[in-house]
């Protein structure tokens, strides 16, 4: 009977299982057909099979996992009843990764009477962490689950501020993927600590200014406790990553707090304009270059300046936009005398050459402190239409290389 539910069904949807589970398997002889009637909420088949005594409620398949598990992680609130029922279930038994049944309905789900339900019974510890450290609760704020946030955190032996292996908290984890009203509601606890740094120095407000959370921004700037400043461990702030994302609001928000310097360089020396110059974010170059304290022109612990970078990856609207600014030098070198020129040259971007090539104060020959000029990086590089640009420039001698 048991290869009769288990191999059958099996195979003929394991394909579909592949797709929700990451875990990498080769036969399907530890997935049996409980654990895949659980999956996909099968009441009639469950029930069949755990009436017929044909499986091990608690066996776990390939990855770990439990039919409960399956069922949590699915939202399958009929199936998880009728395995809560069972005397001989384990209802807070971990996978391979450390997950329970509660851990997976509460990122998953949003099923509120499942979560109700995995809480009711005593052995589950409703605060019990993975292997990477995450709670239950930074799984659902991870997920913008509102309503199991609200479940959990109505559990006296929850911690709403429980960091995880890397520092990040449930407020963290919702900040970063822009959850609002899950920011909202851990922010009205006491124990959450509203600029709380992870191991890596990055705050919850770091993390929103990054991935352009608007209102998470708004959020955190509207506690007294957080900085709108504060660098993580390689010295970059909130105002450096929108920069850096390109998200224009929130760069004109944090431009608008006094105690926000807009010219501020990281470990490596670099500002927000050279990250914002890098990845060709021009509305927010000229944003930068409109606040009165940034130096369009400031090199980082290399030499390299905001122009440098915008050449080097073929930026050529935030090439214009910063010779269009009158204290950049267009022909500065750094410390390995490799000018915008050269950089522009090395990867081949025609169109930037041609802006430099234009510019009076560019040598076009200028050697680095190898001897390589803009031209020997061309030939080497195979850009053929570069060399003839290059060349029609008569202070290149077309010999060199």
């Amino acid at each position: 009977m048991k290869g009769h539910y288990g191999r059958i069904p099996t195979k003929l949807l394991l394909t579909q299982v592949k797709r929700f589970h990451s875990w990498r398997f080769d036969t399907c002889s530890t997935f049996s057909g409980l654990h895949c009637a659980s999956f996909f909420g099968i009441v009639e088949i469950v029930a069949g099979l755990i009436e017929a005594g044909c499986y091990d409620i608690n066996e776990e398949d390939f990855s770990g996992c439990t039919p409960l598990s399956w069922a949590g992680r699915n939202g399958h609130e009929e199936v998880m009843k009728i395995l809560l029922e069972r005397g001989e279930v384990n209802p807070d038994k971990a996978d391979k990764r450390g997950r329970t049944p509660l851990s997976y309905a509460a990122a998953n789900c949003g099923n509120e009477g499942a979560m109700k339900m995995l809480l009711g019974r005593e052995e589950i510890n409703p605060d019990r962490p993975d292997i990477d450290g995450k709670t239950p609760l930074s799984h659902a704020a991870l997920g913008g689950q509102e309503g199991v946030v609200k479940i959990l955190l109505e559990r006296e032996d929850v911690n709403p501020g429980k960091p995880d292996n890397s520092g990040q908290t449930p407020l963290s984890y919702a900040a970063r993927n822009g959850h609002e009203g899950v920011v909202e509601i851990l922010l009205e606890r006491k124990e959450v600590g509203a600029d709380e740094p992870g191991n890596d120095g990055q705050t919850p407000l770091s993390y929103a200014a990054w991935n352009g959370h608007e209102g998470v921004v708004k959020t955190l700037l509207g506690r007294r406790e957080v900085s709108a400043d504060r660098p993580d461990n390689d010295g970059q702030t909130p105002l450096l990553y929108a920069a850096w994302s390109g998200y224009e609001g929130v760069v004109r928000i944090l431009l608008r707090r006094e105690e926000v310097n807009a010219d501020k360089p990281d470990k490596f020396g670099r500002t927000p304009l050279s990250y914002a110059a890098w990845d060709g974010h021009e509305r927010v170059v000229r944003m930068l270059l409109g606040w009165g304290e940034v130096n369009a022109d400031k090199p980082d612990n290399y030499g390299q300046t905001p122009l440098s970078y915008a050449a080097w990856n073929g930026h050529g609207a935030v090439v214009r936009t910063l010779l269009g600014w009158g204290e950049v030098n267009a022909d500065k070198p750094d410390n390995d005398g490799r000018t915008p020129l050269s950089y522009a040259v090395w990867n081949g971007h025609e169109g930037v050459v041609r802006i430099l090539l234009s510019r009076e104060e560019v040598n076009a020959d200028k050697p680095d402190k190898f001897g390589r000029t803009p031209l020997y990086f061309a030939s080497e590089r195979g850009h053929k239409r570069v060399v003839a640009l290059l060349q029609s420039r008569k202070a290149v001698a077309p010999g060199t290389i």
